[in-house]
């Protein structure tokens, strides 16, 4: 049997019947440790279908919205306006509340946070988001801290997955 041509770069392709002779045999996954030697992979565990459809702990909204105001307000509360700070500001608000809310326990849910900090300057805004939602399993809750120079606005939702 003839070898499959060679590709660019001088490569050789494997062909139909490379494939066949390899049909029968069992190979193993190896990688490299820190020190470079190799170290063979143990296979993964399946799971099992539980084929449950709800939640055992289900998203309480009143104590995300209680849990995210305490956060807004605890570390915004004797601020300022800074336009340069505002973003890593915001992440790390956006951090401590998901972390808070991954705390409560909720079965079955991935959470998006997002922060915003607005000056205030004397002008309209509007906030809109969008996405899939499951009215029945889907949730969301808002917070929101009020200074003298800015507006902070939080928003926690909390997609139900299988």
């Amino acid at each position: 049997m003839k070898p499959a041509a060679p590709t660019e770069g001088g490569k050789r392709r494997q062909g139909l019947a490379d494939k066949d002779t390899m049909k029968g045999k069992k190979t193993r996954s190896l990688s490299e440790d820190s020190s470079g030697a190799p170290v063979e992979e143990q296979p993964k565990t399946k799971s099992t279908n539980t084929y449950r459809l709800e939640s055992r702990n289900k998203f309480r909204d009143c104590l995300v919205r209680d849990k995210a105001q305490q956060i807004l307000t605890g570390r915004l509360q004797q601020a300022n306006y800074d336009g340069v700070s505002s973003p890593s500001l915001c992440a790390s608000i956006s951090e401590e509340i998901l972390k808070a809310v991954k705390e409560f326990g909720f079965d079955r849910y991935k959470y998006v946070v997002s922060v915003l900090i607005v000056e205030k300057t004397d002008q309209a805004m509007i906030v809109a988001s969008r996405c899939l939602w499951d009215v029945q399993r889907d949730n969301w809750v808002s917070a929101k801290c009020e200074t003298e120079t800015f507006i902070a606005l939080a928003l926690v939702m909390a997609c139900y997955y299988d």
